[in-house]
């Protein structure tokens, strides 16, 4: 006697179920679109990096070559006269001899004004005008002098004799102080007023004369 074996229910596999044409030709359009828009989108980005890349270049190399720099300010010169007499405070002068430059390549500068002034151990021991106001073009090198002497210059008989003690010890140290007020000119623009200060330390020898060790010395400038 045979036993009867039910039959039980057997499940389709959905992966083998037919595949509706319509559908898998909807999302083959659907993908060609999202890949279209996408590959136009990284186009525009790339477009819009590469411009903005480019203005940034541009800027940076304008900056560069416009951005104005200070003038550069050597000492050629400087002498003072009868330190050999005891009364040469009563008659004695100070003289020397300033180069401003200009260092810009496409901006030039106005100095509105120029005043020196000369300090013997931070004590102001004269003051004056330098020159005239003037413009320098780019790239050019002005030469300036500049005298002191009574009532612009007023040293006393002690500080006389301090600068005799020192030259009797080898050199007098002195510092020019040169004030200025300047603009900087960019093609038709014009910037506003600076403030500009040149300290030129300076060493007199035995002859009242300046120092090799100094002579052309470049002088730190800064703005106020």
């Amino acid at each position: 006697m045979h036993n009867k074996v039910d039959s039980l229910p057997v499940r389709s596999n959905p992966s083998t179920r037919p595949i509706s044409r319509h559908h898998s030709g909807s999302n083959i359009v659907h993908r060609v679109k999202e890949s279209l828009t996408t590959r136009v989108s990284k186009l525009i980005c790339a477009i819009f990096l590469s411009l903005l890349l480019c203005l940034g270049i541009i800027t940076f190399i304008l900056w560069i070559s416009l951005r104005p720099h200070r003038p550069r300010v050597h000492i050629r010169g400087f002498s003072i006269s009868g330190l050999s007499r005891p009364d040469g405070f009563e008659t004695s002068h100070i003289s020397f001899k300033i180069t401003a430059h200009n260092p810009n390549q496409n901006v030039g500068i106005y100095y509105d004004s120029m005043e020196g002034s000369v300090y013997y151990k931070e004590k102001r021991i004269g003051s004056t005008k330098l020159t005239n106001p003037f413009y320098q073009d780019p790239k050019n090198t002005s030469w300036v002098d500049g005298a002191l002497r009574r009532p612009a210059m007023a040293v006393t008989k002690d500080r006389w004799m301090e600068m005799e003690r020192d030259r009797n010890q080898g050199k007098i140290v002195f510092r020019l102080e040169v004030r200025s007020v300047i603009r900087f000119k960019v093609y038709t623009w014009h910037s506003k007023s600076h403030k500009m200060y040149a300290n030129c330390y300076t060493e007199i020898g035995w002859d009242g004369m300046l120092l090799s060790g100094t002579k052309d010395k470049k002088c730190p400038v800064y703005f106020t």
